[in-house]
């Protein structure tokens, strides 16, 4: 690590001031200032290093802010086990799906220049989508299951795919032949391009009709599409000019140069076979720049985004979106009549489901009753995660935002309800 990393670091922690283009939040002189209790923040600090103990996880950084001020940046365990490299706050994670809000910014970039609206059909964009079907199951008279083909009974929307109610869906292996024809396709294919995939995708049948059920998907990865046909600019080189060089997030891209490889964060060997997880190398490029899972960023790079939300759409002086575009954005998007998809109960404690106390908004999950959920927050704030170990969420009404960055999807969950429970027993004023 550099010495200009080292101290920038270590002013973070001190809360001296950073250098400009750095980081950038001021630290608390104390976590009590802003209503947080010391004793209590070191039961987060403890189970953490529990769990490295035990072989949990391998490490994590923790950074939490409230009123804009961080009240803890730590980082725990190792970076790369392994190797026996200490974790640092200024290592960098593939986020997977915490690229899904990233993407989601760019799209609302577009809306409100007017190039996109989030009623627009998506064969506006990918024609391929103006003639898609979907698979219906229908019962022969002999008691056995064909597959159906049946027109949308109306179009998909960019509102669909921000929203994870668009009929894609992930393909996995299994009876399902939609999931199915996902992997026969090798729509995951990291040697295509964005238009290859769309095109893939607009090809084959959809899970279900639009609008009708939530179910996680490869929407983002066409919304990623529409962004490049609107903006008329490549994903990555859309995100670099318009979010991340004006927010300053000098460690977040589809990879990082050579020269910060060795800041990248390492699974360890984890789950029922005992073996390392394919998480690719930060500094791994792929052609296909995948608009639903496919960056790296660091903890604060990240919070740079989510204060940018915090602030109403604008930071140093710089504005990304509106104050009513986040309102839209972190407002429950999902119909009263909407249904789960079959395997959608996967997510758990974090599914998005009125029967949750949760629905969807654009981009990720938000929180809409008190109860039902079993996790501690508040109606309004939002949060998603990715499947390599990473997580966020914001709390406007507390002023808070966290962000969570391991590398091990074994943890995730746990980690994800202990963050949860951990942070807000520490937070009393």
């Amino acid at each position: 690590m550099s010495m200009f990393r080292m101290a920038a670091a270590m002013a973070l922690v001190l809360g001296m001031a950073l250098p400009a283009g750095a980081q950038g939040i001021p630290k608390v002189q104390s976590p009590e200032e802003v209503g947080f209790l010391s004793t209590r923040l070191k039961n987060l600090s403890d189970r953490i290093n529990e769990g490295v103990r035990n072989n949990e996880l391998p490490g994590a950084v923790v950074l939490i802010v409230r009123n804009g001020k961080i009240v803890m940046f730590d980082s725990f365990g190792f970076r790369d086990k392994d190797a026996k490299v200490a974790m640092t706050n200024d290592t960098i994670f593939r986020i997977a799906s915490m690229t899904k809000p990233i993407v989601t910014v760019a799209a609302m970039i577009l809306m409100e220049e007017g190039r996109i609206t989030l009623a627009d059909p998506v064969s506006r964009f990918i024609p391929a989508f103006a003639e898609t079907k979907v698979a219906v199951s229908k019962k022969k008279d002999d008691g056995t299951v064909e597959i159906a083909l049946e027109p949308q009974t109306r179009p998909m929307t960019v509102q669909d795919l921000m929203r994870h109610t668009s009929g894609l869906t992930y393909g996995a292996i299994g009876a399902n032949p939609v999931k199915q024809s996902y992997l026969d396709m090798k729509v995951n294919d990291r040697g295509q391009t964005n238009a290859e995939m769309a095109d893939k995708l607009g090809k084959l049948a959809l899970l279900y009709q639009p609008g009708t059920t939530w179910e996680y998907s490869m929407s983002t990865d066409v919304l990623g599409r529409v962004v490049e046909v609107a903006s008329g600019m490549a994903l990555d080189k859309f995100i670099e000019e318009r979010i991340t060089k004006p927010l300053k997030m000098g460690d977040t891209g589809f990879e990082v140069s050579a020269d910060k490889k060795a800041r990248g964060a390492r699974p360890m060997k984890e789950g029922p076979k005992n073996e390392v997880p394919s998480v690719p190398d930060v500094t791994e490029k792929f052609t296909w720049r995948s608009g639903g899972g496919g960056m790296v960023s660091t903890a604060a790079d990240y919070a740079r985004f989510l204060q940018m939300f915090a602030n109403g759409g604008q930071l140093d002086g710089v504005r990304l979106i509106s104050r009513k575009t986040i309102d839209l954005m972190t407002a429950d998007a999902l119909p009263p009549d909407i249904k789960m998809g079959a395997d959608m109960h996967r997510f758990a404690a974090l599914e998005p489901s009125a029967r949750m106390g949760q629905g969807f908004g654009l981009g990720f999950a938000v929180r809409t009753d008190v109860g039902r959920n079993p996790l501690p927050g508040t109606p309004g704030d939002y949060y998603w995660g990715g499947a390599y170990g990473t997580y966020f969420w914001h709390d406007p009404k507390e002023r808070l935002y966290v962000v969570y960055m391991m590398q091990s999807p074994a943890a995730r969950l746990r980690y994800r309800y202990l963050m949860r429970d951990l942070v807000y027993q520490a937070m009393v004023n």
